[in-house]
């Protein structure tokens, strides 16, 4: 199941537990390398995940799929891994998974896959991916794209892993485009607070988003949790930040520096986003109606290759 390389690493470093491929990058237009660098960052700060944020995240992301898709005989890309919390959440669900990211996060998704055998670490970007097209039967990217220049080039160089009548899943940051006039609103001021923060020195900006975590995240999610216990439900999804009620502190503070301290982000209609898939060669388009908006599944057509 598990492929060669089809360019050899410059080198493989040993983590805690498994050995880390490192492959050279070539300079592309397509990488901003300030940007790989904070996530790195953001992941080895947020690397403790429980396995109950695990799972929680997990079925949320996957609920799209199903085990014609997610089985002991599919073989699997994470493109983008980040603290590998979603090939944590696979592991035991596929047969194997290429476990990728272009930043020090690589390090921190090795500590907490330490007793997972099936899967390998690379250190390289959706740039440079270091196998074969047309090579694995899911490839996914969650959370990832929307932060490249080039989101729909990235999302080409994805699919083109994907063996003919494979699978691509991605989540891309959605406009708002399900919203209301007021959620638009709120998000112009919330980008123009990001651009600001996101610009900071890295002790400096880590510092200002625990403070929004603080300050506006807990104060908003624990009026929704108010809401819900006195019985109006309904109100409570409809308020921003709605998808935080059930969440954990750990998780509050690592989206936060996630939403405000990255400068470049790219966001989408749900309508663009089918547009980009199709552009790549996917057919049979399924979207979430759950949050995280907008996450999304589609087949590689074997009548294009």
């Amino acid at each position: 199941m598990v492929a060669n390389f089809n360019t050899q690493p410059i080198k493989a470093i040993q983590g805690k537990e498994k050995p880390v491929y490192i492959f050279e990058e070539e300079k592309s237009a397509n990488i901003d390398e300030a940007v790989v660098s904070s996530f790195g960052e953001e992941w080895l700060k947020f690397s403790n995940f429980n396995e109950k944020d695990i799972n929680q995240f997990g079925d949320e992301y996957f609920d799209i799929t199903d085990a014609s898709i997610l089985n002991k005989n599919t073989y699997a890309l994470d493109m983008g891994c980040g603290s590998g919390r979603f090939s944590r959440y696979l592991s035991s669900k596929v047969g194997f998974i290429e476990v990728m990211d272009p930043s020090e996060a690589i390090w921190a998704a090795e500590k907490l896959l330490c007793g997972i055998n099936n899967v390998r670490m690379i250190n390289a970007s959706a740039d440079s991916i270091p196998f074969n097209d047309n090579t694995f039967d899911l490839v996914l990217s969650i959370g990832v794209l929307h932060h490249i220049p080039d989101t729909q080039m990235a999302m080409q160089n994805c699919v083109s892993k994907v063996k003919p009548g494979g699978y691509f899943f991605v989540y891309l940051y959605y406009n708002l485009d399900n919203r209301g006039f007021v959620f638009r609103f709120i998000f112009k001021i919330v980008n123009w607070i990001r651009k600001i923060i996101s610009s900071m020195p890295s002790v400096l900006k880590k510092l200002m988003c625990d403070l929004l975590a603080v300050m506006i995240y807990v104060p908003i999610i624990f009026t929704g949790k108010v809401l819900h216990f006195v019985g109006l439900q309904g109100l409570a999804k409809k308020i921003p930040l709605s998808y935080y009620q059930d969440k954990s502190f750990f998780i509050i503070r690592n989206d936060a520096l996630d939403r405000f301290g990255t400068r470049l982000e790219h966001r989408f209609s749900k309508a663009e986003i089918q547009l980009m898939m199709e552009t790549c060669g996917l057919i049979n388009i399924c979207f979430s109606d759950n949050k995280p908006y907008w996450h999304a599944i589609g087949k590689k057509d074997t009548a294009k290759i």
